[in-house]
């Protein structure tokens, strides 16, 4: 039930969401004090929400910035966090954008920085299907010299919280000794690592998919509708987090 109500409640407080529910109602109501307020409130929000500007600032707060494994370092396990893989509408699988995280882990795997991959993630979908991200990426693994020695799957898990539970047994029964990489997205690792933290796992950030910084011009003040998306994984986090800080999640 809570996975689902999880669902439910990503919709509710997306930005276009409140913009489409006060533009609606603004048309609708006869009010006209009420009405200007509506309407102005959501073409407010509406540009508030596709400036790049403030989106630059706002993830320059939030993002942990990648960093590399120290010279000689070797961890016992990266734990690489899903969501980078999907199916199509036959059912197979394929790489989404998110496939940095993979790609990192892997290199991480061959360059002698990590002894064994943790692949973690299932089907996260309402209706899901026989389709699981784990089993599928752990076929993948076998293209990039990755022996099946070396791989440890979690085929079930369908959010962060349970990736944490799930990875934490998987490693308990192999005897690996933590610290471990987690590799996941720069906008994605506060959350997780605080909430793998608070499984009672010893996890060291390894973020990737950074984009750079890039000199701010006049058109980061222009209203840009690719902005939008970007805040909604942002809104995500954020509501996720305060979610993992209320939560009770069982410890060791």
């Amino acid at each position: 039930m809570y996975f689902i109500l999880s669902k439910l409640l990503l919709v509710l407080i997306l930005p276009l969401t409140w913009v489409v529910v006060l533009l609606v109602a603004g048309l609708i109501v006869k009010r006209p004090g009420l009405k200007r307020w509506l309407l102005v409130t959501g073409v407010m929000l509406l540009l508030l929400f596709s400036n790049r500007l403030l989106l630059r600032c706002f993830s320059s707060w939030w993002d942990v910035p990648p960093r590399e494994v120290a010279d000689g370092r070797v961890y016992s396990a990266a734990i690489i966090l899903g969501g980078y893989a999907q199916e199509d509408s036959e059912g197979k699988g394929y790489f989404g954008p998110s496939a940095n995280r993979f790609i990192q882990a892997v290199k991480l795997k061959n360059a002698g920085n990590v002894q064994h991959l943790v692949i973690t993630g299932g089907n996260a979908g309402l209706n899901p299907s026989a389709f699981r991200e784990g089993a599928w990426v752990q076929q993948q693994v076998k293209h990039f010299n990755v022996p099946d020695s070396a791989v440890l799957v979690d085929p079930d898990s369908r959010n962060t919280l349970e990736n944490a539970l799930y990875t934490r047994r998987l490693l308990d029964s192999s005897k690996l000794k933590p610290p471990y990489l987690l590799v996941t997205s720069v906008y994605h690792m506060r959350r997780s690592q605080y909430i793998f933290r608070k499984a009672g796992m010893s996890v060291v950030p390894y973020a990737c998919e950074f984009n750079g910084d890039s000199e701010v011009s006049w058109d980061d003040l222009l209203p840009d509708a690719a902005v939008m998306p970007a805040w909604n994984l942002y809104i995500k986090e954020m509501v996720g987090y305060l979610v993992a800080h209320v939560q009770n999640i069982p410890g060791r």
